[in-house]
């Protein structure tokens, strides 16, 4: 039985630009074949397929159409569920419809799945619409290219600079002194205005603009991918603009390195898989997330003892915990999927309260159907246990990473606490590099960021497998931490630590990175 193959249009390179259909296809996928261009957010709505790279790069195109093809027919053969992610539209200079011949040929179901292209979004976010009343009623969208059969498009760009207001040249950077020639040749102006539009839709986003007279010496840095848009239009750039550093997107260029933890959920819940929090907060103050998780979130290995202590919560001879404390989302999401996998539910903590360190913290337990009865004033489980001392109560279970219960533990002993720490998660350090180790190698990263002393074991450890000195690495790079406790293990790992959250949250970390931008921007503008 074959299955079926999806063609899917990632959008122009912001992750928030897939559809709704392809973020639907993307989480029901066995396989995803994908281009070089899509975003490396969209990765995390497929987590359970198979990743295949077939990205293709100006002049260099390591796995030819035909491999692709071939692939595509072979996957669905197997029965897969196949999703096809391409930059953009599939059918707009994306070779779709040659995949979809393939296909057809082969007798594989597809599907396509259109996607926002380029060719409009990439001006649009340059504050350029191809399109507007009194200045621009026709646009054509022309690949810079020559086709492989050796035929130049020569004639085609004449007849549209004759004829259509605005022209959109897609991967045409190389192609610029020819478009320009061309342009000129067929009784376009030397004011015409032109703009080039580099990655276009990315907080790396850049935005060249002049005529055809000078656009050549203004566009020398320019490199693909890179849209150059030819017309009238092209001048309302400065007007428009919009996606750039402002009050909104004080990260705006910044690339930022993620390495929180990737979660393996162990209950089938019916949480649906996206971007981590803190990508999606990145992109929406304007940086370029860099996601290299570097370390991973299993089950503990022996689940006995928090099987157990969910047991006593409804057994009437039980321990009778008075209170449940939670130090960290991940310790509410395994102790929550646990307790629904032993048929359990809220009810069964009808007799304990539940103290989260912080908001966010709180806000996991909500898709439970609990709510924290304390928060302390502080997101810190030194705070949380100082706090709690005026609260009654003193049997206490805290779910914790195995073999590292949290400070809190200590503090409550000490105040008279009973405690009883159960393994609710597992943190593992030594796992398989992600694709995206090469790019901090290569040094296409600003700031590193850290959200546990397990991230930071994990990340050097990675880096020590691929033969590169951590510490010199690392510190080539600013290094971000959430927390004293966090900072304290970067630093005994040698690393030189430039900024630390005091609120030890995504929205902390976030704020840290606006304030040394601000304090740095001079630099970095």
């Amino acid at each position: 039985m074959s299955g079926i193959v999806y063609l899917v249009g990632g959008g122009p390179g912001d992750p928030e630009l897939i559809t709704l259909r392809g973020v639907e296809c993307l989480r029901q996928a066995d396989v995803v074949i994908y281009d070089r261009l899509v975003s490396q957010a969209l990765h995390s709505y497929a987590p359970q397929a198979e990743w295949i790279d077939v990205g293709k790069q100006p002049d260099h195109h390591p796995i030819p159409q035909h491999e692709i093809n071939r692939l595509l027919v072979e996957k669905g053969k197997e029965g897969k569920v196949v999703v096809r992610l391409k930059g953009g539209d599939p059918f707009v200079f994306g070779r779709g419809g040659e995949e979809a011949q393939a296909l057809l040929e082969a007798g594989i179901p597809f599907e396509v799945v259109p996607g926002v292209t380029s060719a409009i979004a990439g001006p649009a976010y340059a504050g350029i619409p191809v399109t507007q009343r009194n200045m621009a009623c026709s646009a054509a969208f022309i690949t810079g290219h020559r086709a492989q059969s050796g035929c130049s498009p020569t004639g085609d760009w004449q007849r549209a600079a004759r004829g259509v207001d605005t022209l959109v040249f897609m991967m045409g950077v190389a192609s610029l002194p020819q478009i320009v020639e061309q342009m000129r040749l067929a009784g376009r102006p030397a004011s015409t205005p032109v703009a080039l539009v580099e990655r276009a839709t990315t907080p790396l986003q850049k935005v060249v603009t002049g005529t055809l007279e000078n656009i050549l010496e203004r566009a020398a840095g320019v490199c693909p991918p890179a849209l150059i848009v030819v017309g009238d239009v092209a001048s309302l750039h400065e007007e428009l603009q919009w996606f750039k550093r402002d009050e909104r997107r004080p990260l705006f260029g910044l690339r930022v390195v993620n390495t929180r933890p990737r979660v393996q959920r162990w209950s089938g819940t019916d949480e649906i898989p996206g971007p981590d929090e803190f990508t999606m907060r990145l992109y929406a103050l304007g940086a370029q997330a860099i996601s290299l998780p570097s370390c991973l979130i299993t089950p503990p290995l022996d689940s006995a003892p928090l099987d157990c202590a969910i047991h006593h919560l409804s057994d009437p001879e039980g321990l009778g915990y008075n209170w449940i404390i939670f130090t960290s989302r991940n310790a509410v999401q395994f102790f929550g999927d646990r307790l629904f996998a032993q048929g359990c539910d809220a009810r069964s903590l009808s007799s304990v309260r539940l103290a989260a360190v912080g908001p966010r913290t709180a806000a996991a337990l909500r898709p439970y159907g609990l709510k924290a009865d304390f928060i302390p004033s502080y997101a810190h489980g030194k705070s949380l246990a100082k706090e709690m001392t005026a609260l009654s109560g003193r049997v206490v279970l805290v779910p914790h990473a195995e073999g590292s219960p949290p400070l809190t533990v200590p503090d409550l002993l000490s105040q008279g606490y009973q405690v009883e720490a159960v393994p609710a998660y597992r943190v593992c350090t030594e796992i398989e590099p992600p694709d995206s180790l090469t790019e901090l190698i290569a040094g296409e990263a600003d700031v590193v960021t850290f959200f546990s002393p397990a991230a930071v074991r994990g990340l050097t450890n990675m880096l020590a497998q691929q033969g590169c000195d951590p510490v010199r690495t690392l510190n080539s790079f600013t290094t971000a931490c959430v927390g004293p406790t966090t900072a304290q293990a970067a630093r005994t790992a040698g690393l030189r630590v430039d900024i630390v959250a005091a609120e030890q949250s995504v929205e902390g970390m976030c704020q840290a990175l606006a304030q040394w931008v601000a304090e740095k921007q001079p630099a970095l503008g």
